[in-house]
């Protein structure tokens, strides 16, 4: 059976052939190698036409341009040599694009990132519209990739080399109107005549393309380019710590073509291409990415209607959730507090988030006005009787948050589902009085809300799949990556983050200075160090977790005796501008008195590679148990928990696909070692120990979920 094309050409009256991309079956247009024949015959086509004026390229689906390449594509390839041959016939057929004697326009709304701005770099012309949905980017990077079909030499011609550096390196995205500064398109209009504006433009003949800025200009000069990619280089190698190598080969890629040309500079983007493809890095981020897509599309079986959200508590917490509902998932939220001050703190997070985006002209001043309005408040229970979830954000009180269980109960409708916020209190001690405990949940957000992608959704044992669903749905409505995890204390993240921030203290405790144990994890590939992390937490907060811990699973969670002194000398980290850092300037550094508080003089005596071994064995060891409990339901689970709840290094999969490189056998025997050298705490558990005798891993062993299906890049 013929497959059916995705590219359809028409010719209009005043002889502009429009392309319509409309992959057949699919929710996004995403590129895949079986469609190189198909985009060639449709240039064949309308190459036949005497009369042609120009051509646009323009998508059939109501949200996207191009979404990317098929990723799935890209992980079938088997070997460099089969990537690369995969990005040449790429390139080829964009070059044929960028051949054609006549205007070529792309046409954009939605999404346009990887292979579908790459296809849009290869025409003449490029038109976006204005919506909010319109995004332009390169992302291969963040898949330990680059660009393959000549994104890495189109893109430095147009926008200059050091604008494309910037996107390319960091696979951040723009919006219309950024694009429109740089220069990447030529306008930005309503979305009502995005084909006109198209067609108009391609009746305007090729013409010069417009100058690069004097800046890019001048570093287009050898002198300049030399500078140019120095300073990239060591910036790059301060951001990656030399973890991810797709930022050296796009360096490489780029400026072979700015120097030997953009025949050079495609064969060396190639070559990258495959490569890259087949190192561990881009492999355990392409499955992270798999596993991800795959994690967002359960709960979608169970429909669920959300039309209003309120929130209790107006600390940093409650405003942090109150603006993610109402600037992300769009729905109105009323906030409830105990005064007047408490909302209008709540409030005035939103408020702050959006201005940011004023100044960066992401969004007008109405924009602000329009998404404030959502928000609401009050110091009593007036509003909240139809809300479809109450999300509790009060402190971390047993008491007081049965009390919040029942005065919803008394305020909001039957079936309204009550989310706790609770990051360590078991979920069923706050329903153990409710009187309809199916529908009580936690909901354990990560600071700072708006931020951190991820959410743990706590069931207990009676709650119903329909309110799972429900927080589920509410969750993805606000940009929230989900998984689901036992009702234990601790849950799965701050089970693993515990015995690892307590780790680096006792690092800290033996006389190591603060800043060099965490330039250890820093370079390991974590974003921030342990003990900054733990300042940015609070460290009161991480502290009330502790002994919860403690008395559920033993000695291996107690806090170093020492520890006492920090929260007995009122550090709380950066909240109250006291922690093991200093706050009273831009420059962040230790505070040193905090080496006479607990009777230490600092020396870095241990090599940074110990220091990391020491306190990520400690996070291993905790998610091995934590997988043979049952706190998460698959590695899948727990590597997007640690990776997007903790900045588990993204490069290495996850703890468990990091567990798996490294060998069960591996892991027991080194944390043995440490044990013997350390003392009890590291001892091996037995799930690891029963892995090492069957040679198991994590992922052969445990149903995958891996769905490859929207997958792209």
């Amino acid at each position: 059976m013929e497959q059916q094309s995705a590219f359809h050409l028409s010719v209009r009256s005043d002889n502009v052939g429009v392309i319509v991309i409309n992959v057949p079956s699919e929710k996004m247009n995403t590129l895949k190698a079986a469609f190189i024949q198909q985009i060639r015959a449709v240039i064949s086509q309308a190459r036949q036409n005497p009369a042609l004026a120009g051509l646009v390229f323009i998508s059939g689906k109501p949200d996207s341009f191009i979404a990317g390449a098929d990723i799935s594509m890209i992980d079938q390839c088997r070997s460099a040599d089969e990537a690369r041959k995969l990005a040449e016939q790429g390139q080829r057929v964009m070059s044929e694009i960028a051949a054609l004697p006549v205007p070529v326009v792309a046409a954009i709304h939605g999404v346009c990132l990887g292979g579908g701005l790459e296809l849009a770099l290869a025409c003449d012309r490029r038109v976006c519209t204005l919506d909010d949905k319109t995004r332009l980017g390169l992302p291969e990077v963040q898949l330990g990739l680059l660009p393959g079909s000549g994104g890495t030499q189109r893109l430095p011609r147009l926008i200059g080399a050091s604008q494309a550096l910037n996107l390319i390196l960091t696979g951040k995205t723009l919006r219309a109107k950024q694009a429109l500064r740089l220069g990447l398109v030529d306008e930005a209009v309503p979305h009502s005549i995005l084909l006109e504006a198209a067609v108009k433009l391609a009746l305007k003949g090729k013409g010069p393309r417009r100058p690069l800025p004097l800046r890019e200009r001048l570093l287009n000069g050898a002198a300049g380019r030399a500078i140019l990619f120095r300073l990239a280089a060591r910036q790059s190698e301060a951001k990656t710590h030399g973890n991810y190598p797709a930022t050296r080969r796009i360096l490489e890629a780029v400026r072979t073509g700015l120097e030997q040309g953009m025949r050079a500079g495609l064969e060396a983007e190639a070559l990258a291409f495959g490569e890259l493809t087949m190192t561990s890095q881009s492999a355990s981020l392409r499955q992270l990415f798999f596993a991800s897509t795959a994690l967002k599309k359960e709960y979608d079986a169970e429909p669920v209607t959300l039309r209003s959200i309120g929130v209790l508590g107006g600390g940093l917490m409650g405003g942090g959730i109150a603006a993610v509902t109402a600037t992300k998932a769009e729905l109105p939220v009323r906030i409830k507090d105990i005064s007047v001050e408490g909302i209008n703190h709540a409030m005035k997070y939103s408020w702050d988030l959006l201005s940011k985006k004023i100044k960066r002209r992401q969004i007008i001043a109405a924009g602000r006005q329009r998404q404030m309005a959502l928000i609401t408040g009050s110091t009593n229970y007036r509003g909240f009787s139809q809300r479809d979830v109450i999300i509790e954000a009060v402190f971390e009180d047993l008491g007081l948050k049965q009390q919040m269980v029942a005065e919803v109960e008394q305020h909001c409708a039957p079936q309204t589902v009550f989310a706790s916020n609770t990051s360590s209190l078991p979920i069923a001690q706050i329903a153990a009085r409710a009187q309809r405990p199916e529908n009580i949940i936690g909901l354990h957000y990560f600071s700072p809300v708006d931020k951190m992608p991820l959410v743990e959704v706590i069931p207990h044992q009676t709650t119903s799949a329909r309110t799972v669903a429900t927080t589920v749905a509410l969750a993805k409505r606000q940009g929230k990556t989900a998984i689901v995890v036992a009702d234990r204390p601790g849950f799965y993240v701050n089970r693993i983050l515990a015995p690892y921030i307590n780790e680096a203290m006792r690092c800290v405790l033996e006389g190591e200075p603060i800043d060099a144990v965490d330039k250890a994890l820093i370079k390991f590939g974590f974003p921030v160090g342990p003990v900054q992390l733990l300042d940015e937490v609070g460290i009161d907060v991480g502290t009330k977790i502790l002994p919860i811990l403690e008395q559920e699973y033993g000695m291996r969670f107690a806090a170093p005796e020492a520890f006492a002194a920090v929260l007995n000398d009122n550090r709380k980290g950066r909240k109250n501008g006291r922690g093991f850092y200093r706050y009273d300037s831009s420059k962040k550094r230790p505070d040193k008195t905090i080496y006479s508080l607990l009777h230490i003089q600092p020396q870095h005596r241990l090599d940074g590679a110990l220091i990391a071994q020491r306190c990520v064995m400690m996070m291993l060891n905790e998610a091995a148990r934590c997988l043979e409990e049952g706190i998460v339901r698959s590695p899948r689970d727990g590597d997007i928990g640690a990776v997007f709840g903790i900045g588990f290094p993204p490069f290495l999969g996850g703890p468990y696909r990091y567990m798996d490189s490294l060998g069960a056998a591996n892991m027991v025997n080194t944390l043995a070692s440490l044990m013997h050298q350390y003392g009890d705490r590291f001892a091996p558990c037995e799930a690891l120990r029963q892995r090492a005798k069957r040679a198991e891993n994590f992922y052969n062993s445990s149903p995958e979920m891996n769905n490859h299906n929207d997958s792209v890049v």
